[in-house]
């Protein structure tokens, strides 16, 4: 049987440079995701554009913010906005990094978790206040990491134990999948098999840069590689196609250009039985 999602097909990142671009392009884009932080407290003009968008698109959200991994209390206050934002906006899913990113202050980087078992366990505990406050499921995203401190499991022991614990989702990264494989050297494909396919929601895609030949570094500022896009059409043979959204941050091209790497999403997905 196949798994029904929130959202279908393929998506983009929203960047409020692309607003005007987006006129007379709903089907060329199944799906936007945007960063709470960078919406929740927007008014004016931005807010009125920003709600005929949900008027038109399916929407998720994915944070940058909420810390799931760190000593900081969580910010409840911040998720109750949160909730509201969803349920204002009909937001289809709520995802976040799995990292830690604030200690006395926010640290503006996304920095690994100690694979550890108390880190599954106090991560899991913070999950699951954060869906109580939201009132659904949340996704956890696999991230790019350079280090790994204190580490006691492997990284796919890590996520499964906390998408187990906290009875979550799964945001994959595909491109994040493969920078880790070249920086830690694993084999790619074996890490994506052994994700559970009962808990994913949706995917990412997106580019990196080449710092040397055994270390990538993911910064969504280039196109997407022949590798992370095979990776991606390996996880749709062995899971069904899934929701899959582009990713671009940095050293954007012209918004044609980015179209056509969400048409590549679409062609694989039809491919592959969609």
């Amino acid at each position: 049987m196949s798994k029904s999602y929130s959202v279908q097909g393929a998506g983009l990142g929203l960047r409020k440079s692309f607003l005007k671009q987006l006129d007379n392009i709903s089907h060329k884009i199944d799906f936007l995701e945007i960063a709470p932080e960078n919406w929740v407290e927007v008014g004016g003009r931005d807010a009125y554009i920003f709600r005929s968008l949900t008027e038109q698109f399916p929407f998720v959200c994915h944070g940058l913010s909420l810390n799931l991994g760190g000593m900081a209390p969580l910010d409840e206050e911040f998720l109750k906005c949160i909730k509201k934002f969803i349920d204002t906006h009909n937001i289809q899913i709520y995802s976040e990094h799995l990292s830690y990113c604030a200690d006395e202050g926010y640290l503006y980087d996304l920095l690994p978790i100690p694979f550890t078992e108390e880190a599954v366990k106090y991560v899991s505990s913070r999950i699951k206040r954060a869906q109580e406050i939201i009132g659904k499921r949340i996704a956890i995203e696999n991230v790019s990491y350079y280090a790994a401190p204190g580490q006691e499991l492997k990284e796919i022991e890590f996520i499964k134990s906390i998408l187990e614990e906290a009875d979550c989702e799964l945001l994959v990264d595909i491109n994040n999948i493969y920078v880790n494989s070249i920086n830690h050297n694993y084999e790619a494909e074996s890490f994506l098999k052994a994700l559970p396919k009962e808990r994913i929601a949706y995917s990412h895609i997106a580019g990196h840069y080449n710092e040397d030949i055994d270390l990538l570094v993911d910064t969504h500022g280039a196109d997407v590689i022949d590798p992370v896009w095979s990776l991606l059409e390996k996880a749709y043979q062995y899971f069904g196609v899934f929701p899959t959204l582009l990713e671009r941050d940095f050293n954007i091209p012209k918004f044609e250009k980015l179209l056509k790497e969400v048409e590549m999403i679409k062609s694989k997905q039809i491919l592959n039985g969609w």
